[in-house]
């Protein structure tokens, strides 16, 4: 992989926080960029983009992919750090081992210390695989390792371990030591809707409310999204985690479960109270 010059941005003055969205586009505005760039909306961040692939995607499912180009990708991220900078960073859908190296020789690009948070996207909520099968050893070895949290929920997290028993702190412990400097394992398909979080020294538990009758297509987007916008703001890890966990999961329970005919889009902006309700009910 040819060497990328690092760019500096510390003579950029920011007013407001920057977050840069690596990920893959929906179609259907439920996840990915699109859901991204709604939580950095609503966290009071810029959001930029550098788009991994463009999906043809409803809530009914996946009916295709196409991958950017690996040098459009890394493109994308140097005009964003060049001109604008970077204060924290997204990461969702690679998709691909070339993929993968390009968001790599992207963060080359950063500024030393630059927040990554890493939601590692393997399978849409439709339940299409987004992410190639030899390329987890990339995601892993060029992405998981450098990412300052990651935050997979729990299918995506005993994947990372390799061993589909492994629950709680333990499931926490075996992610982290593939390199992050922390993790998140999102309670969202846990039998209690626990985050666990672990730094390394620390093990804290998140708390949140289940809302089964919510709508969830979005919800690991909005979550990390969140969470890099917090950093961006300044907050440690523990708050930018507890209220990543908070706005995912009232964007779940406000979720638009009257759009589409498959799994609805969560609401992060408030949208259907804004209808009186009528775009959330069945």
């Amino acid at each position: 992989m040819t060497a990328v010059p690092r760019l500096s941005s510390g003579a950029v003055s920011r007013p407001i926080p920057v977050c840069l969205s690596i990920a893959g586009s929906d179609s259907g505005g439920g996840a990915g960029i699109q859901a991204d760039l709604k939580a950095f909306a609503r966290a009071g961040v810029h959001g930029t983009t550098a788009i991994t692939a463009i999906t043809a995607q409803n809530t009914v499912g996946v009916t295709g992919v196409e991958a950017v180009s690996p040098a459009m990708i890394v493109a994308q991220a140097r005009a964003v750090i060049e001109d604008i900078g970077v204060d924290a960073v997204k990461i969702g859908m690679l998709g691909s081992v070339a993929t993968a190296e390009a968001v790599a020789q992207a963060l080359d690009l950063l500024p030393a210390g630059t927040p990554i948070v890493v939601d590692p996207v393997m399978v849409a909520e439709s339940g299409a695989r987004l992410l190639e099968s030899d390329a987890q050893a990339a995601l892993v070895e060029l992405i998981v390792a450098r990412a300052t949290v990651v935050t997979p929920n729990l299918p995506e997290a005993r994947v990372l371990a390799g061993d589909d028993r492994l629950d709680g702190e333990d499931l926490a412990r075996a992610v982290r030591a593939l390199g992050p400097d922390a993790v998140v394992v999102t309670g969202g398909h846990r039998e209690q809707a626990v985050d666990v979080l672990f730094d390394g020294e620390d093990v804290l538990e998140i708390a949140g409310d289940r809302y089964p009758d919510g709508a969830a297509h979005g919800s690991g987007c909005t979550h990390s999204a969140t969470l890099a916008a917090r950093l961006a703001l300044g907050d440690n890890l523990p708050s930018a985690a507890r209220e990543a966990k908070r706005v995912a999961s009232e964007a779940v329970r406000d979720g638009l479960r009257g759009i589409g005919r498959g799994a609805g889009p969560v609401d992060v902006l408030g949208i259907g109270q804004r209808h009186g309700g009528a775009a959330v009910r069945l």
